[in-house]
């Protein structure tokens, strides 16, 4: 019987589609990064299911899309906020299968204890359950509401006060592989960085000094994650476990443009992070929004150094694991597994769709097609409605819809029924 994987899933927060070395990004540091797509598979058009976080992690844990799964905005820091509605999740389905589950890191999907990883199939949780902290207070301060200190082993508050965070995670991360190294586990990492606050211990901001300030401490930030990833893959090394553990690293959404960086009290817009040329930021349904770096290295059944050019979207994360695994998904999964993809094999056409707010879009092959979509957030609509081709264009800047009415047509009834079955969704569980 084969040996079934040990699971890694390295999940960044607001990373852009530019700024890793291996993407292009050549002012900036990610040797542990780019090491891991030089040993396995990097996707040029990999998704997000959100231009947001909540919807983005709801969907990689549950395979759904953000509204069968029931989060499609970004949830609240504070306790009186709901959170994912109880579902069966890939740490549940693992978890059944034998495997030891962690995450360690940000939760985001309900700060409420009764919404806790804990509730969802992981053994074990050290980090925060809020949207983002201060890195070194670990402290929730943002939006109407008294600050409130959220860094939790399991359900019980701990206090590392001074403590760098994505190093904290990193080194909690690398541990509960060494203590778990009998296998087979899940460990699931999603770093805070590169988030707001934009905060980074000296001896990395140092390294960066010729960036201006917005772009310096990204990359500061951004390489303290790297150095993380370097930590915990070199500890599988040290383990022997390298070979039969599947790593998938991504980010939940583009890169923010929001004005919340809280460097000296107070808000000042900031523009470090990069979508590598494409359209949009954060909250976006243009490509700068919702694509995303994507790496999966599996060292006993994926060769190295490919580049996969097939569009997959966070939802498909889960059943491509399970696949791995050799377990059967739920029924009600929307994603489909990549794991023939990645050994070769053509993949299906799909349409895969967004919504968010009042935006909509839908990815067919080389097209896409945007509906009232905005360049970040809370910004104005400057699009009403757009067909562009991704193979010619994919920085969205050529509407086509005239040239090709039948294709817009077609994805345009497509969009338009998937909506309506989501609203339908919001009608029943009202």
């Amino acid at each position: 019987m084969p040996v079934r994987p040990n699971i890694i899933i390295i999940y960044a927060d607001d990373l852009g589609w530019g700024d890793l070395g291996c993407y292009g990004a050549d002012e900036l540091s990610t040797p542990a990064i780019d090491t891991l797509a030089e040993n396995g598979v990097r996707f040029t058009d990999w998704y997000s299911n959100s231009p947001v976080c909540s919807p983005s992690r709801a969907s990689l844990l549950t395979g759904r899309y953000p509204a069968h799964c029931g989060v499609e905005s970004i949830l609240g820091g504070t306790r009186r906020t709901p959170g994912l509605k109880p579902q069966r999740t890939l740490a549940d389905s693992l978890r059944g299968q034998g495997y030891t589950t962690g995450i360690f890191g940000k939760w985001h999907l309900g700060a409420d204890p009764t919404y806790g990883p804990l509730k969802y199939g992981f053994d074990t949780h050290f980090g925060f359950r809020a949207g983002c902290v201060d890195y070194y207070s670990h402290i929730f301060y943002w939006n109407d509401h008294n600050p409130i200190h959220d860094l939790w082993e399991d359900d019980e508050e701990v206090w590392r006060n001074g403590e760098y965070l994505t190093t904290i995670v990193a080194e909690r991360a690398a541990g509960f592989i060494e203590d778990h190294s009998d296998g087979p586990f899940l460990c699931y990492v999603p770093f805070n960085a590169p988030h707001y606050p934009l905060h980074a211990p000296e001896h990395y901001v140092s390294q960066f000094s010729h960036l201006p300030e917005d772009r310096r401490m990204m990359a500061a930030m951004i390489k303290a994650m790297d150095d993380g990833v370097g930590h915990i893959m070199g500890t599988l090394e040290r383990l022997g476990l390298r070979e039969d553990t599947l790593v998938f690293f991504s980010s939940d959404n583009g890169p923010s443009t929001e004005e919340r960086n809280w460097l000296n009290g107070e808000e000042v817009s900031y523009m470090g992070g990069s979508a590598g040329g494409l359209r949009g930021h954060k909250g976006s349904v243009f490509e700068g929004g919702i694509r995303v770096p994507a790496i999966i290295s599996w060292p006993r059944n994926i060769g190295p150094g490919q580049e996969i050019t097939t569009a997959g979207v966070m939802m498909d994360v889960a059943p491509t694991v399970l696949d791995a695994v050799g377990c059967p998904p739920e029924s009600d999964i929307d994603g489909r597994s990549m794991l023939g993809t990645l050994l070769g094999a053509d993949a299906p056409e799909r349409t895969i769709f967004w919504e968010y707010e009042q935006q909509s879009a839908c990815r067919s092959g080389r097209w896409k097609l945007v509906l009232g979509a905005i360049e970040s957030l809370q910004g104005p609509v400057v699009v009403e409605a757009a067909l562009f081709d991704l193979m010619t264009d994919p920085s969205e800047q050529n509407d086509v819809q005239a040239d090709y009415p039948d294709m817009f047509e077609r994805l345009s009834s497509q969009l338009r029924a998937w909506s309506a079955e989501n609203a339908s969704l919001r009608n029943e569980h009202e």
